[in-house]
């Protein structure tokens, strides 16, 4: 099972598609400019989707800051702080600390960065690690690569192949 789609109110809904699509990589999928909505596609063969409404429609007139991850592999994950950055994005780990290095919550275990869109919705990539929880972990990974004993788990956790499917983001 994975999650389809997820909805955003947008205060321009051209701004935040050209964000969607040049920064975040997203593929245009169809705009219906009668209702002020836009859909991308998230991933490839149309795995998910996000709706960007309006503040003319009854999606997007009541705004209100949102957030969702997507996720990407720990290749991208690690490309992508130093691409947003160039493009001005200014990225953050989980403890809101200015970086392009990902952070890790080691109870998942997995490894992320965030970053707001125009409207100021967080926006998380994100990729599972392949190693054993940590509970007790909350750090950089270079920290988590650091630790002691590497604790392998050796499964691989994504929903299906959609952390394969992601482009790699624009430079």
């Amino acid at each position: 099972m994975c999650l389809y789609e997820t909805h955003l109110p947008v205060q321009r809904t051209e701004v935040s598609q050209r964000f969607y699509i040049d920064v975040v990589s997203l593929e245009f999928a169809y705009r219906d400019p009668a209702r002020d909505v836009v859909f991308l596609w998230i991933g490839s063969n149309r795995r998910s989707m996000l709706g960007l409404w309006g503040p003319s429609t009854t999606r997007g007139s009541d705004f209100h800051k949102c957030h969702f991850a997507i996720a990407l592999s720990l290749p991208e994950l690690l490309a992508s702080g130093k691409r947003l950055a160039a493009s001005g994005i200014a990225c953050q780990n989980f403890l809101s600390e200015k970086t392009t290095e990902p952070s890790v919550i080691g109870w998942m275990p997995s490894a992320q960065l965030y970053f707001p869109d125009p409207d100021g919705h967080s926006l998380e990539f994100i990729a599972l690690l392949d190693d054993t929880p940590d509970p007790d972990f909350i750090g950089s990974l270079s920290a988590w690569r650091k630790r002691a004993e590497p604790r392998a788990r050796g499964t691989t956790h994504s929903c299906g192949s959609f952390a394969q499917t992601i482009p790699p983001l624009t430079p």
